[in-house]
């Protein structure tokens, strides 16, 4: 070697991940590194770009900066970056400059591959192990999400309009057509806070023609006989896509925005439109204005048609879930309502709950249905129970058309078992936590995520409640479903290879929610309970675990960003296959991912086998919790 090479080779060789590689290897890489000089302020590699190199800094400081302009890194001597541009896409990730004057090794592409490729610790170290490297695909796609970044309160183009509940609906009208709005603000006073006005509803064109001129109402009548009261509202720091479900969920068209108690300004569906997952909000519309189940079941090309799109857009796994989560609410409310137009209206009121990944917002497009009923304490099954039972039959049977097959153990209203009234529900749920038994243990496990969607919506919110506050203090039963989240473990072996399996059509594979988002979602429910959390969707029962302080420094974050990317391995895998024309379940075959996937992947396993470790210590018969 020359002089300036074996300069190069020495420093290499005492700098990581170098340090690890052959005398040989070391040599080639040294043969083909390119020199170069970088002044202060200048860019190196701009975003977008070809990924042609991998760069090691020889002397001076370099910044990395994320797509946001965001400061992502700083690295000086020995310091490297590119590495995510070369193992994905192809294009650069993360721009780069120099902060002072540098030296800059480049190593092409092709030697840095073919390093990554034969030489498994290099390979490791260059992509960071466990949770950093998870940490930081995560991070990748939370920048590459404008949806989760763009808040509510950039779509807020002008103050509020308000008006006092005193004022008739003339005085509403006229106040609408001098400001140029199709909405109001209906505020009163604030008998507590002077000067802070407490909303008491909106006022919308739709309001006026069908709760005042339909009806044949007086001009002079109170606008607050004819608002909507109960008003569904964001935070100015919202993110726009949560306003979005927001209005799928309450099927709504304008949101009030809040900041600091006051109203700051209306958005409408016509400002979310413009945003990411349009599609979702013209399903769930097309739901509501299907006429009968065969109408709801054309609809099932657009549902995977949004979800496909979503995934293809690297919409995150939360987003992705609360989407279709809003999508199979609406079939199930639609339905309901063509059963009621059915059947005729119900004997006693009901509360249909939907239960398991509905409840929780975090559906895919393979699932089944999971669901129950909670009747009136005044329920006689003599007299009420043949209705209800069809009711049950109409919304199951309509399910099942619209691609939510039926629950293979019977977890669905149609069965008697599972149509209670409210008593016995709170008793049943009492005697699974006072003394639970390995059978109550799996029902706990389905019924213990529940929502309402339909009826008296109350009552499942008056039964979270319970569940959250028996639960929180009762170490003997956390200690079981703790045992019992325990029993589905991550598809690793001895060596922390994958262990895979005959499942379904799929040869070598393995049934990712079974070995993976399920035990994850299990624990995660065990802590939730602990900490009385009435939350019912993952990623928030992580954040409130977070906060709670009762996981080690740093793991509840691993398993948010384990959570995240098993679910999107997942949900990339469905949306390939329904491109290809198969149906899709839940079998991956790691052979066919990349080196990348299944490395992360094999990150998040181990993030769940050591969050199942930890379960069994925690939550130990007889320790203090």
């Amino acid at each position: 070697m020359q002089i300036e090479q074996l300069e190069i080779f020495d420093f290499l060789r005492s700098h990581p991940p170098f340090d690890a590689l052959p005398h040989e290897a070391l040599e080639r890489v040294t043969a083909a590194v390119d020199v170069r000089y970088y002044k202060a302020a200048e860019q190196i590699v701009e975003f977008g770009q070809p990924s042609e190199y991998w760069y090691v800094v020889r002397s001076g400081a370099v910044e990395v900066f994320r797509r946001t302009g965001t400061l992502y890194n700083r690295l000086t001597s020995g310091g490297y970056f590119g590495e995510f541009g070369l193992l994905r896409h192809g294009r650069v990730r993360f721009p780069a400059r120099a902060l002072e004057d540098s030296l800059i090794y480049l190593i092409p592409q092709s030697v840095f591959l073919d390093l990554f490729d034969n030489n498994e610790a290099f390979a490791d170290y260059v992509e960071i192990e466990d949770r950093t490297r998870l940490r930081q695909v995560m991070s990748r796609r939370e920048d590459a999400n404008d949806l989760l970044s763009a808040t509510v309160d950039t779509l807020v183009t002008r103050e509020a309009v308000t008006l006092g509940r005193q004022a008739s609906a003339r005085e509403a009208a006229e106040r609408m057509t001098q400001e140029g709005v199709s909405s109001l603000l209906i505020v009163d006073d604030n008998p507590d806070i002077p000067g802070l006005p407490l909303l008491s509803g909106i006022l919308t064109d739709r309001d006026l023609r069908t709760r005042l001129l339909a009806p044949g109402l007086v001009h002079d009548t109170p606008v607050a006989d004819i608002m909507t009261p109960h008003v569904v509202t964001v935070s100015h720091n919202q993110v726009i896509f949560e306003a979005m479900l927001a209005m799928l969920r309450h099927n709504v068209h304008h949101l009030p925005v809040m900041k600091d108690q006051r109203p700051l300004g209306i958005i409408a569906l016509s400002d979310i439109i413009r945003y990411e997952s349009r599609n979702s909000l013209f399903v769930v519309g097309s739901i509501f204005r299907a006429q009968n189940t065969d109408e709801l079941a054309a609809l099932v090309p657009d549902m995977r048609a949004c979800f496909t799109r979503m995934v293809a857009e690297e919409a995150s796994a939360h987003m992705v879930g609360s989407a279709m989560t809003a999508i199979g609410r609406a079939v199930k409310q639609r339905l309901l309502e063509l059963a009621e137009a059915e059947l005729g209206p119900p004997p006693v009121p009901y509360c249909f709950l939907a239960l398991g990944s509905m409840a929780r917002q975090e559906q895919l497009i393979v699932t089944d249905q999971d669901n129950a009923l909670i009747v009136d304490d005044r329920f006689d099954p003599v007299q009420h129970d043949a209705w209800f039972k069809a009711l049950a039959t109409f919304v199951s049977d309509g399910l099942a058309r619209c691609g939510y097959s039926y629950c293979t153990g019977g977890v669905m209203a149609t069965n008697e078992k599972w149509r209670q009234p409210l008593k016995t529900w709170e008793r049943l749920f009492t005697d699974w936590i006072e003394r639970p038994t390995p059978e109550s243990l799996l029902h706990a496990g389905i019924f213990f995520d529940l929502d309402g969607v339909w009826g008296r919506t109350e009552w499942a919110v008056r039964l979270r409640k319970m569940i959250a506050r028996k639960a929180q203090g009762n170490s003997r039963f956390l200690a079981c479903m703790a045992r019992n989240a325990l029993l589905r473990t991550p598809p690793l072996g001895f060596f922390k290879d994958f262990v895979v399996e005959s499942d379904g059509r799929h040869t070598h594979a393995i049934n990712i929610k079974r070995r993976g988002t399920g035990p994850l979602t299990d624990l995660i429910r065990v802590h939730a309970l602990a900490i009385g959390s009435p939350a019912l969707n993952s990623f928030d029962r992580l954040r409130e675990i977070i906060d709670a302080a009762i996981l080690p420094l740093g793991r509840g974050q691993d398993m948010y960003d384990a959570l995240e990317f098993i679910t999107m391995v997942r949900a990339r895998v469905q949306a390939d296959e329904l491109t290809a024309g198969n149906e899709p379940d839940n079998s991956v075959e790691p052979e066919k991912l990349s080196d990348f996937e299944r490395k992360s992947l094999r990150d998040a396993f181990l993030i769940l086998s050591n969050a199942q470790k930890y379960l069994k210590y925690r939550y130990q018969p007889g320790r203090s919790n």
